[in-house]
C-alpha cells in the first residue's frame, strides 16, 4: 500500500493518509502521492464528494515529518514548504465538496490540511492546533490565511501566537469544526454529511461551492455577479429540468450530473 490510499464508495472518494507509524506525518513522498490523487479526482465526473482522513487510531496528521525535515537542506525545506502549499491549494480548489474526517491529533500541517477542506468533522477526544510558532516557524500552508477567515482574526491570532491546542469540543464552540462525532462514529457521521449532499444536484453542488469560495474573496457586488454567472450555467442542464419534473410528479429526482 502507498502513502495515500484511494477508495471509492459510490459517488464518494475516500483518501486516507497512510503513515500510521509516524502519525501520518507529511514527508515529500506522501505529499506527492496526495497531490497526484487529488488531481485525478478533480476530473472524475463520478466522484461528487471527497473525504480525507488518516489511518490508525491516533492521528489525522501531526504535520511535517520533523525527522525528515531535520535532514533536509534549506533548498529541500523550501521545496517541501512549496509542495505542501501547492497540495492544499489543490484540495481547496477541488470542484467537489470536501470533508476532513479528523480521527485524532491534527497539528501544524495536519490542521492546515483540514482547513483546506470545506467541512471538518472531528472524532470526540481529538486534539488539534496550529503549533508552528512553538518550533520557531509559522504556519506555511495556508494556516495564517484560512484560519482567520474561518474563526475570525482575534481568535486565530490567539491560537497561532500561543500555539494553543484545542479539543474537538472546544473546536466546535469556536467554529473550527462543523461537528464532533462519537468515538466510533466518525466514518458514519462523515458519510451521512456526504449522502445529504449527494441527494442534491451534482453540478449545483459544484457551482454553489464555486460561488461561495470566489465570492468570499471579493466585495458583495462582485460576489453577486459571480453568483449570477454560476446560476446561469445551471439553467440549460438536464438536472434542473429533472428537478422540476420530479417536483411535479411528487418523486425523488434522478440527477445525472448533466
Amino acid at each position: 500500500m502507498g502513502n495515500v490510499t484511494f477508495d471509492q464508495k459510490g459517488y464518494i472518494a475516500v483518501l486516507t493518509l497512510n503513515r500510521p507509524e509516524v502519525m501520518n506525518a507529511f514527508d515529500y513522498a506522501l505529499l506527492s502521492e496526495l497531490h497526484e490523487q487529488v488531481e485525478k479526482i478533480r476530473t472524475y465526473s463520478d466522484i461528487r464528494v471527497v473525504i480525507i482522513t488518516g489511518s490508525g487510531e491516533k492521528a489525522f496528521s501531526v504535520g511535517a515529518d520533523l525527522k525528515e525535515r531535520k535532514s533536509l537542506t534549506e533548498e529541500e525545506v523550501r521545496r517541501n514548504v512549496y509542495k505542501i502549499g501547492e497540495v492544499f491549494n489543490a484540495i481547496d480548489t477541488l470542484p467537489q465538496p470536501t470533508i476532513a474526517a479528523i480521527n485524532g491529533f491534527a497539528f501544524g500541517g495536519g490542521m492546515e490540511l483540514a482547513l483546506a477542506c470545506d467541512f471538518r468533522i472531528a472524532r470526540a477526544g481529538s486534539i488539534m492546533g496550529l503549533t508552528e510558532t512553538s518550533l520557531a516557524i509559522i504556519p506555511g500552508a495556508g494556516g495564517t490565511q484560512r484560519l482567520p477567515r474561518l474563526i475570525g482574526e482575534a481568535k486565530a491570532l490567539e491560537l497561532i501566537l500561543t500555539a494553543k491546542r484545542v479539543t474537538a469540543e472546544e473546536a466546535l464552540l469556536i467554529g473550527l469544526v462543523n461537528n464532533v462525532s462519537k468515538q466510533d462514529d466518525l466514518v458514519e457521521t462523515s458519510m451521512k454529511l456526504a449522502q445529504r449532499m449527494l441527494s442534491n444536484g451534482p453540478i449545483a453542488l459544484k457551482q454553489a461551492k464555486f460561488a461561495i469560495k470566489q465570492g468570499m474573496n471579493t466585495d458583495l457586488q462582485t460576489g453577486l455577479k459571480i453568483e449570477q454567472k454560476a446560476y446561469e450555467l445551471l439553467i440549460p442542464t438536464e438536472d434542473r429540468v429533472e428537478a422540476l419534473s420530479a417536483f411535479a410528479e411528487k418523486r425523488k429526482p434522478n440527477f445525472k450530473g448533466k
